[in-house]
């Protein structure tokens, strides 16, 4: 995917649950729409960009 950033295992961009999470839609209507991307994947995603944006923020 030229450097994008996917989700381990599929060819969804990570910035895709980002675009579904700015339009108003939860992790439910993601997962519905690419079926490959697990739960557990969009929550450590989730928890990981928080980590580093408190991180960037102290």
């Amino acid at each position: 995917m030229g450097g994008t950033p996917v989700f381990a295992g599929t060819r969804v961009p990570v910035r895709t649950l980002l675009d579904y999470l700015e339009a108003g839609e939860n992790i439910d209507e993601f997962l519905d729409g690419f079926p490959t991307v697990t739960r557990q994947q969009v929550v450590a995603f989730l928890e990981e960009a928080t980590t580093q944006l408190v991180a960037s923020a102290s």
